[in-house]
């Protein structure tokens, strides 16, 4: 397979993962890809070469390393990375939606003219925040790595119970004439290329849950947000205010009234009983 195609297709949504998810991305290509690129196919390069019994039966090889290793460590960890990876193009596949609805929307501002100075590609390389429609699509994307992860190493344990690789096995299948004893290649160095692939998978078990718990705490933070700003707007538009009736209202203003209206009322009433006195007198 060619590993840095898949890698260039991935580290697109690397831009748009949260820190967690990129850790993630880190340990995948560079403790797992990179050890099974570079060194384990080259630990396991002559398993079934190296695998030989102590018969000259033509055939006896062949049927006790098929029964002893039904299915390659090489192989059976490549199909594990695909399908653990293969989730997080579902997200690339989101964003690539969502920036051609972008650029739809652009050219809609363009024509009328609401764009301004705002260049197209800005617009559609920016990062996506991980809400709405893109949470759930991100969540779900890492649900699945978490069941094909698990799965796998169920799987494993199923197909090499323990772990280890067994130096000496017995064989005693057709048409092998009798009991034989076979030998594994290098056992030990194989062991440890094992033990390591396994503890990384269980690495990358929990990053993803990880995430999955920061994704819903960050969810949880911003409803709470939202309920806040909502119930102080409801409280502030809602709320009741004291009714009065008009002479009511008209005292407390002539009671909060400033010092200076209540003077320049003071001087129209005493110019107006002035004036009606001179007209009485007159």
């Amino acid at each position: 397979m060619n590993w840095p195609v898949f890698y260039t297709v991935l580290i697109g949504v690397n831009k748009h993962s949260t820190g967690i998810g990129r850790i993630w991305l880190s340990v995948l290509f560079i403790f797992r890809i990179m050890v099974l690129v570079v060194a384990a196919e080259s630990v396991w390069g002559d398993e079934k070469t190296g695998f030989t019994c102590n018969t000259q039966q033509p055939g006896c090889n062949s049927v006790c390393y098929d029964q002893f290793f039904p299915i390659s460590h090489i192989r059976l960890w490549a199909l594990q990375l695909i399908l653990v990876a293969t989730p997080a193009l579902l997200v690339a596949m989101h964003v690539a939606h969502k920036h051609h609805v972008e650029k739809k929307i652009f050219r809609i501002k363009q024509l009328t003219g609401e764009a301004g100075e705002m260049d197209i590609e800005k617009v559609t390389k920016r990062k996506m925040h991980i809400v709405g429609s893109l949470w759930w699509t991100y969540v779900i994307s890492i649900i699945f790595r978490v069941i094909f992860e698990v799965a796998f190493l169920y799987i494993f344990y199923m197909i090499y119970p323990g772990f280890r690789m067994i130096r000496l096995v017995k064989c005693d299948a057709y048409p092998c004439p009798n009991t034989v004893d076979c030998f594994v290649s290098r056992p030990t160095e194989k062991t440890i290329f094992t033990i390591f692939m396994l503890a990384v998978s269980g690495v990358c078990v929990l990053l993803n849950i990880a995430e999955v718990g920061y994704l819903i705490i960050k969810a949880c933070v911003r409803q709470c947000q939202k309920k806040e700003t909502r119930s102080s707007k409801s409280a502030f538009y809602g709320r009741k205010f004291p009714q009065f009736r008009p002479h009511e209202i008209n005292e407390l203003l002539s009671n909060h009234e400033p010092a200076f209206l209540k003077n320049s009322k003071m001087n129209a009433v005493r110019k107006s009983t002035s004036n009606k006195d001179i007209c009485r007198t007159a």
